[in-house]
């Protein structure tokens, strides 16, 4: 599942084969088979504002998921069972991942953030069996635990309550043996609810497979990876995919530390501290973050980092990040692109060649990726369509958890739909436009909104910015851009105009934004992307 060494991408792409074995658990791979060989070495590492940072090793790790297997079982986990775990990262997070892999259940990452009603939705529609969390998510999970008929048990990891299980104690009172259950690659691992950016969140069911079927792309975007020195950090949440599968899981399997870091809000300064305390090499580090970064003047000469390489996915990076971080970190980020159905199928790899300000980059090997219409067919280079992906594929779900009418309508024949549009061009790269629903139409163009906003983040007043089409009975729609200011700058109407202008001047008549409206925040999902249905909601109301 490695990529081989090749100097060229085409040859890389060429001579690539999957090779995933037919007895494949991703709760052993990432932890037992790496404690049989090298019991010490450090696979987690966990910062902690007071500077005392800890570490976990692999024989640590899978003893106590093996104890923490046991557990599960003896309180009636069974094979395809799903096991929520809605906590931050931490070991414990880890821990219980393992463990569910090693029985066979199914894990069900959920995010601290979600409010009562979206833990409800997941959890009553998942069916979950066990939920491990800490005492603020057991809180929230007090308010809706009657409502949850398969609910049998709660985990807390930091407290100990009447009604609800302590984690060390389960650990500890079990043994650190464990017979991993024998699962083939399409048996069912991880559910991974999308984000519903554009409606109500569906359950992704993917195979253990999924886990080997990232390690291509782990290695292109992160150049060679691993190499000696190697660590991994990620301010995403390990709930959602990105956190969990662009980071987490595909450096534990691969030997390469991991750290952690106390759940907050994002705090660009925070971010440096981390990186350079633990010395950090390779950071996935999504889009709307790179931009907050952007805050700290001359960060290199504040912290000492190490950083080798930083891969971002989640949103459009666009021109204006990728030049920021080159000349400012003297790294060129390494852009991806996939989703929670189907992720990491596309990415750039500046160390062999392949970077492009603009564009995402080419299929990563193992992955066919094309350009197809409605009807999937595929269509002339240059020409907007949907992006979509060629099954059979590892990193392709299952489908989603107890909806077939859904899943059939994501294929059209052999194509997986991402619902993304974006163009290809001649030497294969492939520029993402948006969502389709995204997609703004005014006086017969079709405009994507990631060029807009990509030239708004340029304009020194702006730190982030969304732009959506606003139902306009001349043009259809007209652009209109939600703008975060950056500190030290006060909204007026001087400064929209002047904005529009930025814009006019740099892209075209048609796309610049005919509307500026000043706002504190975006309205993100916890994966960080702009929910820009929340904002053409608003903008239509108003």
């Amino acid at each position: 599942m490695r990529l081989p060494q090749r100097d060229r991408y085409e040859d890389l792409y060429r001579d690539f084969a999957w090779e995933i074995p037919e007895d494949f658990n991703i709760g052993r791979a990432v932890s037992d088979e790496w404690a049989a060989r090298t019991p010490d070495r450090v696979c987690l590492e966990h910062f902690s504002p007071d500077g005392n940072h800890l570490s976990m090793t692999y024989r640590e790790l899978a003893d106590r998921s093996a104890s923490l297997a046991n557990a599960l079982v003896s309180l009636g986990v069974t094979k395809g069972d799903r096991v929520a775990l809605l906590l931050p990262q931490s070991f414990e997070t880890v821990i219980a991942h393992v463990a569910i892999y090693k029985i066979g259940a199914i894990a069900l990452p959920l995010a601290l953030l979600f409010g009562v009603e979206a833990l409800e939705y997941r959890l009553r529609t998942a069916g979950a069996f066990v939920v491990i969390t800490n005492t603020f998510g057991l809180d929230r999970i007090s308010h809706i635990r009657e409502r949850l008929p398969d609910l049998s048990e709660v985990i807390c990891v930091d407290g100990d309550r009447q009604g609800v299980r302590y984690f060390s104690a389960l650990v500890e009172s079990h043994p650190p043996v464990f017979e991993v259950a024998k699962t083939a690659p399409h048996d069912p691992a991880l559910m991974i609810f999308t984000s519903g950016t554009t409606g109500p969140p569906k359950g992704a069911l993917h195979g253990h497979q999924v886990l080997a079927g990232h390690i291509p792309g782990m290695q292109f975007a992160h150049e060679g990876f691993p190499q000696a020195g190697d660590k991994v950090w990620t301010p995403s949440d390990w709930a959602w995919a990105g956190g969990l599968l662009n980071a987490l899981l595909p450096s534990l399997l691969l030997g390469v530390p991991v750290v952690s870091s106390p759940a907050q809000k994002f705090d660009a300064d925070m971010a440096y501290r981390i990186m350079a305390e633990m010395k950090v090499r390779n950071g996935f580090i999504p889009p709307t973050a790179l931009r907050l970064l952007k805050s700290v003047p001359d960060p290199r000469a504040k912290y000492d980092l190490v950083l080798r390489t930083i891969g971002a996915a989640g949103e459009s990076l666009g021109a204006e990040t990728l030049e920021w971080v080159k000349r400012t970190l003297g790294i060129t980020v390494n852009e991806f692109y996939g989703q929670t159905e189907c992720n990491f199928v596309l990415s750039s790899s500046a160390a062999i060649g392949i970077s492009r300000p603009g564009a995402i980059g080419r299929p990563v090997p193992g992955h066919r990726v094309a350009i197809v219409s409605e009807a999937g067919k595929e269509l002339p280079v240059g020409e907007a369509g949907q992006i979509a992906i060629r099954r059979p594929d590892p990193v392709m779900f299952l489908g989603y958890w107890d909806d077939v009418g859904a899943t059939e309508r994501k294929f059209v024949g052999d194509w997986l739909l991402t619902g993304d549009i974006g163009r290809q061009d001649a030497d294969g790269y492939v520029t993402f436009f948006g969502r389709d629903d995204d997609v703004i139409t005014s006086s017969g163009y079709r405009i994507g909104p990631a060029e807009i906003e990509d030239c708004l983040i340029g304009h020194p007043a702006v730190q982030l910015a969304a732009a959506i089409g606003k139902p306009d009975p001349v043009r259809t729609e007209i652009v209109k851009a939600y703008v975060v200011l950056a500190p030290g700058f006060e909204p007026s109407q001087q400064l929209a105009s002047e904005i529009s202008e930025w814009v006019k001047l740099r892209l075209s008549m048609h796309e610049y934004p005919r509307e500026v409206e000043f706002v504190p925040e975006l309205p993100l999902t916890t994966t960080g992307k702009v929910i820009r249905r929340l904002l053409r909601e608003r903008a239509a109301a108003g």
